[in-house]
């Protein structure tokens, strides 16, 4: 039954049809087959979505569309670069540290490159700085919104693998962090090879000046982040938190969207959410075919007989998501393989929280490999550029946050505390 199930999902993606709809056939055909009655696909897909912790989804996703369009996203990267500016390629610096800033209240990969994107490539381009290296590297960074807390991905795993939304938020910060250092490495290294120019003279005058401007939006986060992990409000209710949050800055402090554009923006991202909730309802009846026919066991088991040795598995594991993330979209693969691999791990004694980072930094790394790289579009989008210049120009960036996930993969098996 597994060999059926999963073969028809791979034609239904190789013929083109969207990810939601192939993976809701390849389910259906399977049921119809055996004789099930079709009111289970109605009662699996409304019990996929009537969870709590997925309330965080679409208003994270709202997040995201406001930090971009509202510009609060601007005032970030001018801080960045009063601070960075001095550096030869420090322009770059500030292009890492605002995506990581704002990580910290989108939780979506492609809304943090476009919120840094559209505000710094012209920028950049403008002080001499390569186009397609610059997109590249927004585009790289942008991977770290999935990954610093809050983060969309983390609560699709906590909500397939039953486990702590916080707990995942929590442990999402060293290896967010782990991704911004070598993607700074490595831009700084660019610089010297390419000859960038510097900024403006080191000031602390202008740094503050800077500061004032975006404080604001740096209370967005500490507001975030500090009531989840204080416990004064639930990851969900911190999502509602930060879209009120943001709105308060965009219509009133900053008073930089008009309330008629406000209204397209929130079509726009509900539009975005029903796809995301649409698949999230179907994946529902997939998981319940692969418990039904205990296809998650079957697929372990035939894993495990490659090898006894647990970090033998964990790489061949790590690859297989590196490759998912290549050819789909991450709630997808995240949706698909997580109950697939769980008996896995837990034969492996992985601590499931750590697994949800490998997933979440694993399929973080897909959004800037071809051809399925959604954060690569945005910045074609922005820049004008082929897909094909910006992606030579995102390989050494792509080695950097690949050593990262091996160390995300790795390092926790041989210190367990750095798993809170």
């Amino acid at each position: 039954m597994a060999w059926i199930l999963f073969a028809l999902l791979f034609v239904f993606l190789f013929i083109g049809l969207p990810v939601a709809v192939a993976i809701g056939l390849s389910a259906l055909f399977v049921l119809l087959k055996n004789g099930v009655p079709i009111a289970i696909v109605a009662q699996r897909m409304f019990a996929a979505t009537d969870s709590f912790p997925l309330i965080a989804v679409p208003f994270f996703i709202l997040v995201g569309d406001l930090l971009s369009q509202g510009k609060i996203s601007e005032r970030l990267i001018e801080l960045a670069d009063s601070v960075f500016g001095f550096l030869k390629g420090g322009l770059s610096v500030a292009a890492v540290f605002s995506s990581m800033f704002i990580a910290a209240i989108s939780g979506s990969g492609a809304a943090t490159t476009a919120a840094v994107g559209t505000s710094l490539i012209p920028e950049l381009k403008k002080r001499g700085y390569d186009t397609a290296s610059s997109a590249a590297l927004t585009a790289a960074a942008g991977t770290i919104g999935v990954v610093i807390p809050p983060s969309v991905p983390m609560v699709l795993y906590a909500v397939v693998a039953n486990e702590s939304v916080a707990k995942l938020f929590l442990n999402g910060f060293l290896p967010g962090v782990g991704m911004g250092l070598i993607l700074i490495f490595i831009a700084l290294r660019e610089a010297h090879k390419r000859n960038y120019p510097k900024g403006k003279a080191f000031s602390l005058k202008n740094i503050w000046l800077t500061f004032k401007k975006a404080f604001f939006g740096l209370l967005a986060p500490i507001i975030i982040l500090g009531g989840i992990f204080s416990g004064f409000f639930t990851p969900s209710e911190a999502a509602v938190v930060a879209v009120d949050y943001t709105l308060i800055l965009i219509l009133f402090v900053y008073r930089t969207m008009k309330p008629k554009e406000l209204i397209k923006l929130i079509i726009r991202s509900a539009m975005t959410m029903s796809i995301v909730m649409f698949l999230i309802a179907v994946a529902g009846v997939f998981g319940w075919v692969l418990a039904n026919w205990n296809i998650p066991s079957t697929i372990a088991n035939a894993i495990l007989s490659l090898s006894d040795n647990r970090y033998v598995i964990m790489l061949l594991i790590a690859v297989i998501i590196l490759i998912a993330g290549v050819f789909m979209e991450t709630a997808s693969a995240i949706l698909i393989l997580t109950p697939v691999f769980l008996p896995v791990v837990k034969q492996c004694g992985v601590n499931l929280i750590h697994f949800g980072i490998i997933e979440t930094v694993g399929f973080a790394i897909g959004m800037v490999t071809p051809p399925v790289a959604i954060n690569l579009y945005v910045a074609t989008s922005i820049t004008g550029l082929s897909m094909e210049k910006i992606s030579k120009s995102v390989v050494p960036y792509l080695f950097g946050l690949i050593l990262v996930f091996l160390l995300v993969v790795y390092l926790p098996l041989f210190v367990p505390g750095l798993i809170m």
